[in-house]
């Protein structure tokens, strides 16, 4: 049996990934949210547990739940210890979209969304890309409504950690304008429908 076509959705903070998902699993397409899972990872697989442990000690987790603000603020600026972070974070889910892929062979497409698809240079294991674009000052006032634990330093700080929209857009197949003035549900039917027939 041929694998089924992967295509990756990534874009900025703030861009509206989650909501182009959503329309896609309207029209039928199954999508794998690796933010999410890697969340999940983080409180459910005993040897990533035991890995963020070693960096961050045993406050790490509070009543084997992360213990997330204190992670945030200790790898907010700190190169090292984010990278750190990452390179444990990064394999445990792609082990889990691996897995996630065979449990749905049968299916013609199959979509990951994540934020660093690029930064991570995973976007080169997937067959297309498709990339949401919003201006900043945009995705900066839905940060800030979304989120009102951050401020719009933290928010400014995050942008500046990601690779710009120009850099991303140059390897993306498709763009999807999500500043609000065009259709964004006849945008993801467009790309979805061409994803559907090539």
């Amino acid at each position: 049996m041929n694998r089924p076509k992967l295509v990756g959705i990534t874009g900025g903070i703030g861009s509206g990934k989650s909501t182009v998902c959503k329309i896609f699993e309207v029209l039928g397409a199954k999508v794998y949210y690796a933010d999410d899972r890697a969340k999940f990872l983080m409180e459910n697989d005993d040897d990533l547990i035991a890995r963020v442990k070693s960096i961050f000690g045993d406050g790490a987790y509070l009543d084997n739940r992360l213990n997330r603000a204190a992670v945030a603020e200790k790898v907010f600026g700190n190169r090292d210890l984010l990278d750190r972070l990452n390179r444990i974070v990064h394999p445990a889910v792609k082990r889990d979209f691996e897995k996630w892929i065979t449990e749905n062979l049968h299916e013609k497409t199959l979509l990951k969304e994540a934020a660093l698809l690029v930064e991570t240079g995973s976007y080169k294991e997937l067959d297309s890309l498709v990339l949401v674009l919003a201006d900043e000052e945009i995705r900066i006032t839905r940060i800030l409504n979304r989120d009102p634990h951050r401020t719009e330093e933290d928010v400014r700080k995050i942008i500046s950690e990601q690779l710009s929209d120009k850099e991303k857009s140059s390897l993306a197949d498709f763009n999807i304008d999500n500043n609000g003035d065009k259709s964004l549900i006849h945008q993801v039917v467009n790309v979805h429908n061409e994803l559907i027939v090539t």
